[in-house]
């Protein structure tokens, strides 16, 4: 079949030389007359070839009726992304398409070194692949010119929506030309696609192509009930059963990707991991080993695998349920792309059971529900991979058949057989034992007709330290035994409380995994122990207890005394008795000393001891005795401190005391202006004493500089 005549000539001889026969249905649509030149508000699911179905549509209004671009110099177009990965995969996917048009695809994303970027777009381009903020700050920048921008297409909108860049498309958007072309795809259009559309697009063809069956035909969905401590082991089982050349594990944390991670590795797994933390080169380095095949496993969150793209991914595993049935999508559409099979595995634990039912039916798929691989299921799946292996019927050169001859000439062919097969198992990863029949499993939804419980059958009686006397009640009760024991409520029977203890009944089918799983967990959970009860359904509830009687005290026994036990004892010496053997004993006095009160007696001074302190009278004028030392005042009464001299002492009259100020006289102008003036000549020197003399000393000599 060829392909669509509306496909430019350039790009529909790109797709024949990538092996293009025919196109998906979004391609298809955007391609149809009332598409050609409006803009475009497309919902498709995750994988349907949506990024080339965008360069196709928006090819005939960057090259008109042109086979080739001109030289580059603003960008003609915009795509924006919202993770780094799906622009990066979008750039890769538009240079081949537009690889015979000599177009110019510029990449701007967050994690790269801007400066490259600007050296890119003053370079000049055709199209510019990059996400909201990255984008946005090159606009405000400068760097970003979009007088000439002719389309913006907007990948994955949803997201975008969903990880909060609604302003920084707003101001993209707003800052491009009236005139453009806008195409949103989306895989769902809810209510804030559809405001956007309307603001920023024009008479939009709206093009649908999720249909109402079930969601990604080409996907086997398997839901794997498991028991809460056996959920890893289930994982490394799946991927053992499957044994997928690649294959995605989806977690919720990084903590849990580190973890898995790590044990995967320890396990033999060639495994990768994706998380927030890495750096953009760590991500990169961890992809192209994924496409490689030095690594099989990839471990991510939602948001480190949002964009990847994986070519020939055949395995899906959930180990956390997701959030929303539109997470469960976008994990699930990884797989099962280009018309490609691929598996999808929910690992459920079966206290989770109700939850993953609301997800499928939210997202209108049809799980096959039941356990997660057994050792034996394994074992026989490697044994049908041996027997089908496609290398025992490929025909080989004479060298190695003549080795193959030798071999046998030297040992039989059961122990080179053998042989082969250690060798191939040795390969492989061990799988896990997993308890059995962790639950009860249907495919009844929540709408099916109430089903009466039937009457239990033969049981095993178990009890549990937990009584009234512990607040001990059925709703709490229940969802332990399950928990402990890796069971339902269809397994347990009757619960019975009593004051201390409380009993309950187990399936006898169940009884022998019920005690495995409690022992598994320690025998029971904080200070509540399960143990069975052998007295059965007749035993009582509460067992009689025997009151202890506490046994008479006798005390310490008393140590033997002489050696027999006798009663003469002799203490030992005290440490300040001396060397006598004698003990120590007080000097005897008088009490006829101790009936007259006491009374201490007086003692006389003396006669070269010191004087008993004595206070001096007060002199008759009323000052105290003590004066400090000073210096006298003057026989005058003025201060002993006289001030210096003022300057130009030598200018007094002679007999002038020292402070006195000069007389004034009275101002005669006349006088003044009679008065002959005096000059000096150069050669005359002042006069010693005189003014000019005693201004010439205050003047201070410059120091020489030193050198």
């Amino acid at each position: 079949m060829t392909l669509n005549t509306r496909i430019a000539p350039a790009l529909a001889r790109a797709l024949e030389k990538k092996g293009f026969a025919t196109l998906t249905e979004v391609q298809e649509s955007v391609l149809a007359p009332e598409a050609d030149g409006a803009d475009l508000l497309v919902s498709a699911q995750t994988g349907s070839g949506k990024t080339a179905a965008f360069g196709m549509a928006i090819a005939p209004t960057l090259l008109g009726e042109a086979e080739r671009f001109e030289r580059g110099a603003e960008p003609m177009a915009l795509v924006v992304a919202p993770t780094r990965e799906l622009a990066l995969q979008v750039q890769r996917e538009l240079v081949w398409l537009y690889g015979e048009t000599g177009a110019r695809v510029v990449t701007c994303v967050g994690g790269m070194d801007t400066r490259t970027e600007r050296r890119a777009l003053e370079a000049g381009c055709h199209i510019v692949v990059g996400t909201p903020g990255r984008l946005r700050d090159h606009i405000e920048r400068g760097a970003l010119d979009l007088s000439s921008l002719r389309a913006v297409v907007l990948d994955e909108a949803d997201e975008m929506l969903d990880f909060g860049f609604r302003e920084d498309l707003e101001y993209i958007l707003d800052a491009a030309p009236a005139s453009r072309r806008t195409l949103m795809f989306s895989a769902t259009v809810p209510r804030s696609i559809a405001d956007m559309a309307k603001r920023y697009q024009r008479n939009a063809v709206r093009i649908s192509t999720v249909s109402e069956r079930a969601q990604h035909s080409d996907i086997e969905y398997k839901a794997l009930s498991v028991a809460p401590s056996d959920r890893e082991h289930a994982i490394i089982n799946v991927l053992r059963f499957y044994d997928a050349p690649s294959a995605i594990v989806f977690c919720a944390t990084r903590e849990a990707v580190n973890r898995l991670s790590s044990r995967f590795g320890n396990r033999g797994f060639a495994v990768v991991a994706l998380s927030g933390e890495l750096s953009q080169k760590d991500r990169t380095s961890a992809l192209q080993a994924m496409r490689d095949g030095r690594a099989r496993v990839c471990v991510a969150t939602d948001v480190a695998a949002r964009g990847i793209d994986l070519p020939g991914l055949e395995l899906v595993i959930h180990a956390d349920l997701p959030t929303n049935s539109d997470t469960l999508l976008h994990r699930s559409g990884r797989t099962g792309r280009a018309g490609q099979k691929g598996t999808c595995v929910l690992i459920v634990p079966h206290t989770r059971r109700g939850r993953a039912q609301r997800l499928l039916r939210d997202g209108k798929i049809q799980a096959e529900w039941g356990n997660a691989p057994s050792l034996e299921d394994i074992t026989a799946k490697d044994r049908e991979r041996v027997m089908s292996d496609p290398s025992l019927s490929e025909t080989y050169d004479e060298a190695a058949l003549a080795m193959a001859q030798e071999l046998l000439a030297r040992y039989p062919a059961e122990q080179i057989a053998a042989a082969f097969l250690n060798r191939r198992q040795a390969d492989m990863p061990s799988a896990e034992e997993l308890i059995e029949n962790p639950g009860t499993y249907s495919n009844d939804g929540p709408g099916a007709p109430e089903k009466r419980r039937e009457p239990f059958g033969d049981s095993v009686w178990y009890r549990l330290t937990a009584g009234r006397k512990h607040r001990a009640e059925p709703r709490w009760i229940l969802p332990l035994i399950c928990r402990l024991g890796h069971i339902t409520k269809r397994e347990i029977g009757a619960i019975q409380i009593g004051e201390e203890e409380s009993r309950f009944e187990i399936l006898a089918s169940e009884s022998d995994r019920f005690m495995e799983a409690v022992q598994k967990a320690g025998g029971g959970e904080k200070s509540i122990r399960i143990t069975r009860d052998e007295g059965g359904a007749d035993a009582p509830l509460d067992r009689p207890r025997t009151p202890r009687q506490p046994a008479a005290y006798t005390g310490r026994p008393k140590p033997a005394r002489d050696g027999e036990g006798g009663g003469n004892f002799t203490p030992r010496p005290k440490p300040y008795a001396g060397k006598s053997d004698k003990p120590y004993q007080g000097k005897s006095q008088d009490d006829a000393a101790f009936t007259a009160p006491y009374a201490p007696k007086a003692k006389s001074r003396a006669s070269d001891g010191d004087k008993p302190y004595t206070p001096k009278p007060r002199k008759a004028d009323g000052d105290k005795p003590f004066a400090p030392k000073g210096k006298p005042r003057a026989a005058e009464g003025g201060a002993p401190f006289k001030p210096r001299s003022k300057p130009f002492s030598a200018d007094r009259k002679p007999g002038a005391k020292a402070g006195t100020p000069r007389p004034s006289k009275p101002w005669d102008p006349a006088v003044v202006a009679s008065a002959p003036v005096k000059r000096r000549s150069p050669t005359e020197s002042p006069a010693p004493g005189g003014p000019d003399h005693a201004l010439k000393k205050t003047k201070k000599k410059a120091k020489p500089s030193e050198e």
